[in-house]
């Protein structure tokens, strides 16, 4: 979706839009790890390295760079495959169930935390489309 695009254009915000298509990106890898990971109480030690620019409550306050971006993308392929390894390697028996301030439901398995987080990226993706054909 993103190849073809500018850094410029993946920075630009457009008019009646309140981020840009990186921002959102990032923020799909960044809410991933926090949920699956961090609010799960699973690893809460996990390194989530897109957490202070991209996650909940943070919005586009300044351009993200080549390096950055290459970074994003990077970690939106590497995160699912590290979430699948640590899933079948088990470490998500024992999670500690909470419930998201946005979905509201109680999340008790991994499953439900993973069901979530993809309506989440689900969300975040569209709406990163919707930019897209905004800007083009």
């Amino acid at each position: 979706m993103i190849a073809p695009l500018s850094t410029e254009q993946l920075n630009q915000v457009p008019a009646g839009y309140n981020n840009n298509i990186i921002w959102n990106l990032g923020h799909i890898v960044a809410s991933t790890i926090g949920l699956c990971y961090k609010r799960t109480n699973v690893t809460p030690d996990k390194p989530n390295p897109l957490a202070g620019k991209f996650g909940k409550g943070t919005r586009p306050e300044s351009l993200v760079s080549d390096s950055e971006i290459e970074q994003i993308k990077q970690e939106l392929l590497t995160s699912i495959d590290s979430l699948e390894s640590d899933y079948r390697a088990g470490i998500f028996k024992n999670i500690t169930p909470f419930s998201t301030d946005t979905y509201k439901g109680m999340l008790n398995t991994i499953e439900e935390v993973i069901v979530c987080t993809l309506a989440h990226d689900n969300y975040h993706f569209g709406y990163s489309s919707a930019l897209k054909k905004s800007i083009q």
